[in-house]
């Protein structure tokens, strides 16, 4: 069996029509076995892909090689917080409605243990592009490559096929974006919004110079999932992205918070993330739903 068909089938996934982001803080340990598994046997990998958090597996008195809490960074001038979480729910389709209906079962089904935290409705923009009109993770590796960057290949029981993922949102300011001119805009992405072109003439600060994947050592590839969002009380990008460790989310991050040369990336003019969450996604089941033998459930 493969390594790739032993994962939530979601993660390799292109983005669908809609998406609805669920984190959930630990309420109680009393029943959090049978929830777990009540969770796993009803989630497909595919339109509900699930990340346990850290709190969790800690509450089990597990381990999972590689799952840490994501940490606070402070850059120059800027900042990404961390707001951890016990769980972590991406639900996919193709209808705002119907994912609304699934969050209140699972929502329901989890409330012996897990309280909800956050809730993130996001959506397919034209043909994959952020609200600004940037097309998002245009380099995102493929086929064995994607592979390669976004699972882990183990030969413990249950880990195969399972990744780490990555869920921080960002915020974007559209006053500070619309004072832009287009050439500004061009060059805090480092492509033209146009044909979605990069251009070498783009300064140092441009955002696909920040964070080119093959340019860190080791290479930070890792395979991007994000969604736009919107609500009453603002909008911006979900960003979400799988890998087969925390490495390169760090990587990229510290490098787009100047931490590396001094040097911050174009995407702090007018957007900022608000917070950072680090889960781990099992692979699945044989039997179908969720393989939890890694947390011995």
């Amino acid at each position: 069996m493969t390594v790739s068909s032993l994962a939530q089938a979601g993660i390799l996934a292109a983005v669908p029509a809609a998406g609805c982001y669920l984190t959930f803080s630990l309420r109680s340990t009393e029943t959090l076995c049978t929830d777990l598994q009540a969770l796993a046997a009803s989630a497909d990998g595919e339109a509900c892909v699930v990340g346990i958090g850290l709190a969790t597996l800690n509450a089990l008195n597990v381990t999972v090689d590689g799952m840490k809490e994501v940490a606070a960074l402070t850059g120059v001038g800027v900042s990404s917080p961390a707001t951890p979480a016990a769980l972590w729910c991406w639900l996919r389709g193709d209808e705002r409605g119907e994912l609304l209906h699934r969050a209140r079962e699972i929502e329901t089904m989890l409330a012996g243990s897990f309280e909800l935290q956050q809730k993130i409705d996001g959506f397919k923009h034209k043909e994959g592009r952020d609200l600004t009109g940037y097309e998002d993770g245009t380099e995102n590796p493929e086929g064995e490559a994607a592979v390669a960057a976004t699972l882990l290949a183990s030969e413990q029981p249950g880990l195969a096929g399972s990744s780490f993922v990555t869920a921080q949102l960002w915020r974007h300011n559209w006053r500070e974006f619309d004072q832009m001119t287009q050439g500004a805009k061009d060059d805090c992405i480092g492509r033209r919004q146009s044909d979605n072109v990069e251009f070498s003439e783009a300064p140092p600060s441009a955002h696909v110079k920040r964070t080119a994947q093959e340019s860190f050592t080791p290479e930070a590839f890792m395979s991007r999932r994000s969604m736009p969002w919107s609500d009453p009380h603002g909008s911006g990008l979900m960003f979400v992205c799988f890998a087969n460790s925390f490495y390169p989310f760090e990587a990229q991050m510290k490098r787009m918070l100047g931490l590396e040369d001094g040097i911050v990336d174009g995407l702090f003019n007018f957007s900022q993330p608000q917070g950072t969450a680090y889960f781990w996604c099992p692979p699945k089941s044989n039997q179908g739903g969720l393989d939890l033998t890694a947390l011995a459930l």
